[in-house]
């Protein structure tokens, strides 16, 4: 196993791990400073490109932007999200993951559970290529939200993806939207790091869509804390740059050549 994925098993029960998206250049070089994973995500579906849902991103998308961000770490794992519909079966699986891995030189991949693809898991980490699970409110699958595991059926069932994921291979695992109870029962169950976006403090770790904690994407669900308002600053700078631009006070004599 490569040190990096072997440092960040190794955290499980140290100290929480501190995870974070990014999409480009200028988010990467600042997050690789704090963050222990940072996650090219199918989330740039809505968070940059204005669709509704992550179920139509491509591929080329994806790797377009996992370059970008993995050519500007130097600490932190990398790890790039399989798109809707790139792992249908496990030939498609492996020629996908290989193609991003191999483009991007990302450290892992990410693979959403439909409590079926646990093969498709398997034969990806098998043909040498990390793989961070995914379960509960898994976007890909879902079209409505709704907080999985409140009900015992559903967090048994939660429970069973999540040894499943371990068994497949995977090194760590997201829980998204996940109840409390049901969250602290898988991270007490698995020996891997569970990283939790709506998923309460007993998770082994943290990640949040970087747009939504700065306040730039308009998207607040509970789960979300907004560390500051970037949309609030933002506009600020425009409207004085607009003053100035009218007023003729830009471009100055320092502005010039």
């Amino acid at each position: 196993m490569k040190k990096n994925i072997l440092k960040i098993l190794n955290l499980k029960n140290k100290r929480p791990l501190v995870c974070l998206t990014a999409y480009s250049k200028p988010f990467a070089k600042i997050l690789d400073k704090y963050c222990d994973i940072v996650l090219v995500g199918d989330s740039l579906a809505t968070a940059m490109y204005g669709m509704k849902n992550t179920h139509n991103v491509s591929i080329e998308t994806m790797i377009r932007h996992g370059v970008s961000v993995k050519s500007n770490l130097r600490k932190a794992l990398c790890i790039v999200d399989m798109p809707a519909n790139s792992y249908k079966n496990i030939k498609h699986a492996k020629k996908n993951a290989k193609l991003i891995f191999n483009k991007t030189k990302c450290d892992a991949v990410k693979v959403e559970c439909n409590g079926k693809n646990y093969n498709i898991i398997k034969a990806i980490v098998d043909s040498g290529i990390p793989v961070m699970g995914h379960i509960g409110y898994t976007p890909q699958y879902f079209k409505k939200f709704k907080v999985q595991g409140t009900l015992e059926k559903d967090s048994t069932r939660l429970l069973e993806q999540a040894k499943k994921n371990q068994e497949a291979g995977v090194f760590s695992i997201v829980l998204e939207c996940i109840n409390e109870t049901t969250a602290k029962k898988i991270t007490n169950l698995i020996k891997i790091p569970t990283i939790g976006i709506g998923a309460s403090v007993y998770c082994d770790g943290q990640i949040l869509v970087t747009d939504d904690m700065l306040g730039l994407s308009g998207f607040y669900p509970k789960f979300v804390k907004k560390f500051v308002n970037l949309n609030n600053i933002i506009e600020i700078g425009v409207e004085k740059y607009k003053k100035a631009v009218l007023k003729r006070n830009f471009p100055s004599n320092k502005n010039k050549y």
